[in-house]
């Protein structure tokens, strides 16, 4: 099998296995409970917070763990935006599906919500941001990496935006989160993140809320997580996040993964398909249409000879349209449907890139 969609997820780490059966079989106490087994799972608990913070520059005190990045997207979101009076969010067509159930959420409580276009270079527009901000708002809401095509958007730029404005920002980091660095956390009031996008177990994530930031829990009177969240926290899940996160961390792969795109981009043939590109690009995921078929079409095909790719975010694989992102670049329902996404991971190699070009150029 040729396994090219780890923007969906990725196989787990033989490290974070192995820490996680380590941590399952010796520190299975509630972290939450007084007693000594209680005590030395909240130790491995910290450890975990900590070596998280680390990785991503920030005090270990803001971080939180949760069972998801979507949980992180609607925990960071949310309860930052419960506690402001201001109700008015700035975020983009092209967010995570989480992000857009938040804004849901919040617009049947009375927000207003202002949802951008993406230029057709792939980037949100700035100063148009800047120009829909008004006195009542409260909130950026806006992705790190889209998980589509691969573009990064300007989080620095948006941070002194936000700063100027007196709004807080919240940043999508699941794609992002030891891939890259993440040099604007600290100008930044929360980010999400997850495990399973980089080695390691599914069902767990983290968001990070600077400390000090008002916040209102979106179930009062939970104890866990200092009130943020409900459920027993999963001690051996966490800590193989850590290890994987560390991990991801110390091998950072975009010049290999700039090899395996300009690979992809020199085998496919003619003007059959069409690789879209950012303005900045992370290399390692790659959007394309491909004109006469649609994308769902070319997967199942590629499925069948043991070439794994998807349609975009394993999260919208239901839905008809296609990927939110290039519809949010002002593409049509039919050019949206055309689309299909390879993602690359540490373990993919030339070779595999040159069998799936090779399948792909037989259509």
């Amino acid at each position: 099998m040729v396994y090219l969609d780890y923007a969906a997820t990725s196989p787990m780490s033989e490290a974070a296995l192995e820490t996680y059966e380590k941590i399952a079989r010796q520190y299975y106490g509630n972290a939450s409970s007084l007693h000594e087994d209680g005590w030395m799972a909240k130790q491995v608990l910290d450890n975990a917070r900590a070596m998280i913070a680390h990785i991503a520059g920030v005090e270990a005190r803001g971080i939180y763990f949760t069972g998801s990045g979507t949980e992180a997207n609607l925990i960071g979101i949310m309860s930052l935006a419960l506690a402001s009076k201001k109700r008015h969010i700035i975020t983009s067509m092209a967010e995570h599906t989480s992000v857009h159930a938040a804004m849901n959420a919040l617009e049947r409580m009375g927000y207003r919500v202002t949802r951008l276009p993406l230029q057709q270079n792939g980037l949100i527009d700035c100063a148009l941001v800047e120009r829909m901000i008004d006195n009542d708002t409260c909130m950026l809401a806006l992705q790190h990496i889209n998980p589509e095509i691969g573009s990064i958007q300007p989080i620095a730029q948006l941070a002194e935006i936000a700063r100027r404005h007196d709004v807080l920002l919240h940043v999508d980091c699941v794609q992002s989160f030891a891939k890259v660095p993440l040099d604007f956390v600290r100008h930044i009031d929360s980010f999400s993140c997850s495990a399973h996008k980089i080695g390691g177990p599914k069902s767990c994530g983290a968001v990070y809320i600077k400390p000090g930031s008002r916040i209102v829990p979106l179930f009062p009177g939970l104890t866990h997580e200092k009130g943020l969240r409900g459920g027993t926290v999963d001690v051996a899940a966490n800590g193989a996040f850590a290890v994987a996160a560390e991990a991801c961390s110390n091998q950072i792969n975009h010049r290999h993964f700039t090899t395996l795109r300009n690979v992809l981009k020199k085998r496919l043939a003619g003007n059959k398909y069409t690789l879209l590109e950012a303005a900045v690009q992370y290399p390692g995921i790659c959007g394309l249409l491909v004109h006469g078929y649609e994308g769902q079409y070319v997967m199942l095909r590629l499925s069948e000879r043991g070439v794994m790719v998807s349609t975009g975010s394993a999260c919208d694989s239901s839905h008809e349209a296609g990927t939110k992102a290039i519809m949010a670049m002002g593409a049509s329902v039919d050019e949206a449907r055309q689309f299909f996404r390879i993602s690359f991971g540490a373990r993919t190699t030339i070779k595999e890139i040159e069998i799936l070009c090779e399948i792909l150029n037989d259509f």
